[in-house]
């Protein structure tokens, strides 16, 4: 699909995006939400627990506050929590998962804080809403030349690494359990996101309502069938994550650090693809709302977070774990679907295929949306129609692209939109810390959910 010249060239820049200041960005910005919004993942978890039972919408908005969930959760838990943990491990070691749980933790603050900016500073205008970081880069930074390149530069990605990643770990899991080529797993999957996406957010939202509860419960299944088989690996495998993530030595040797920082990197960089958090992609699901309450939704947005990094993802590697067969030459979904195998032989790796479906699907459908708004904020309305209709057509190249670099490739567009996302969120931090405070309800209607 890419000429070598070019696939070396993504790799290369991929590695740079991701190097150790875009790690440390991250992980200092995480720690900075957390103490400014006073531990909320921690101090409010009960409550972020029952803020996912579905609840009476109230305010404008295009979803319900559950359907809102449901499309944000449904887009975070893609094949990136299969396919991309698994590579985490078979690039990074088994202490890349350490570093998925340490981002995912600090994480979950800033999602919750992308959440609230998103009701904040969206704009509901008749019958059209748009919510995203460029509105609160614009106005509530101030910067709308930032909240512009932000939206170009989040657009391009949505259009360019979803359509790609998602399919092509459906294609890898389908060719490997049932022979199908690559090219007919593209086709169909083009044509069943088609049937959703030309519908609209509000069809997004309903399949979105539907699918995301299946797939995370069939999955959660039958992973533990596979850790329960090799439970007697379990604490072995534990203390190895955990020496593996703080190992001064890369695998076979080599520079003091290299393992560590090779951990490091695929963790969080993987950590950060599965739950999306600092991406901003947040504001966009959060703030379709129909809902005058910005913390109920943040309290959502932490749970989501919680799901992705501490259930699902944890749950891929440690199937590959305990199982032993990361270090079969497998990567992908195919040494996922493998893992299921050694536990359920033949049925193992007919759920991952179905699970890893349904992740990809829902991810391809969230992420339409995601990408049409901010291109629609760039460029105007015009480009709704053909950018779904591009959208779609580029799930055929994706799934019969290579897998090494799809996912940098990914991975490079994707860690380009973090930095004008967190340059607005440690901003307004501020904002999303005064709806903690006891002397302001919960309920307070935003007086930002209107164009101004």
């Amino acid at each position: 699909m890419f000429p070598e010249s070019l696939r070396n060239a993504i790799d290369v820049a991929s590695n740079a995006v991701w190097g150790p200041w875009t790690l440390a960005l991250l992980l200092g910005t995480g720690v900075f939400l957390t103490v400014r919004l006073r531990f909320v993942q921690v101090l409010r978890f009960r409550e972020a627990l029952r803020a996912m039972v579905p609840s009476q919408a109230g305010g404008e908005g295009a979803l319900t506050p559950f359907q809102a969930f449901m499309t944000a959760l449904g887009a975070s838990i893609g094949t990136g929590n299969i396919a991309g943990v698994a590579t985490a491990i078979v690039s990074g070691g088994p202490g890349a998962l350490f570093w998925i749980w340490v981002y995912g933790f600090f994480a979950t603050a800033i999602k919750f804080c992308e959440a609230v900016l998103g009701i904040r500073y969206r704009r509901v205008e008749g019958d059209r809403l748009s919510a995203g970081p460029m509105h609160y880069l614009k106005d509530g930074l101030g910067a709308p030349r930032l909240a512009w390149v932000y939206a170009l530069v989040a657009g391009v990605a949505a259009l360019t690494t979803t359509p790609f990643t998602q399919p092509n770990s459906i294609a890898v899991v389908m060719e490997s359990q049932f022979a199908l080529p690559p090219l007919a797993s593209g086709v169909g999957i083009a044509v069943l996101t088609w049937l959703v996406v030309i519908g609209g957010v509000k069809s997004v939202g309903r399949a979105a309502e539907r699918l995301a509860p299946l797939k995370v419960g069939l999955y959660l299944v039958g992973g533990l069938v596979v850790i329960l088989t090799h439970v007697e690996n379990l604490p072995s495998v534990l203390a190895l994550v955990v020496r593996e993530a703080f190992s001064m030595e890369a695998a076979g040797g080599g520079a003091l650090g290299v393992g560590m920082m090779t951990a490091m990197r695929y963790g969080i960089a993987r950590g950060i693809y599965a739950n999306e958090a600092g991406y901003g992609t947040a504001a966009v699901a959060y703030g379709t709302a129909r809902t005058d309450a910005p913390v109920r939704q943040g309290l959502q947005a932490v749970m989501e977070v919680f799901i992705v990094s501490c259930v699902t993802s944890t749950l891929s590697a440690l199937v590959i774990l305990v199982s032993g067969v990361w270090k079969s030459g497998l990567t992908s979904t195919a040494v996922v679907a493998q893992a299921f195998n050694t536990a359920i032989p033949t049925v193992g790796g007919w759920v991952v295929a179905f699970c890893a479906f349904l992740f990809g699907y829902t991810t391809l459908i969230g992420w339409a949306y995601y990408g049409e708004q901010f291109l629609e904020y760039a460029f105007g309305p015009r480009l709704t129609v053909p950018y779904r209709w591009v959208y779609c057509g580029l799930v055929v190249f994706g799934a019969t692209g290579k897998v090494e670099t799809i996912w940098a490739w990914g991975d490079l567009m994707n860690g380009l939109q973090v930095f004008p996302n967190l340059v607005g969120l440690i901003g307004l931090s501020g904002v999303a810390a005064s709806v903690l405070r006891p002397e302001r309800p919960v309920d307070t209607p935003s007086s930002a959910t209107t164009a101004a």
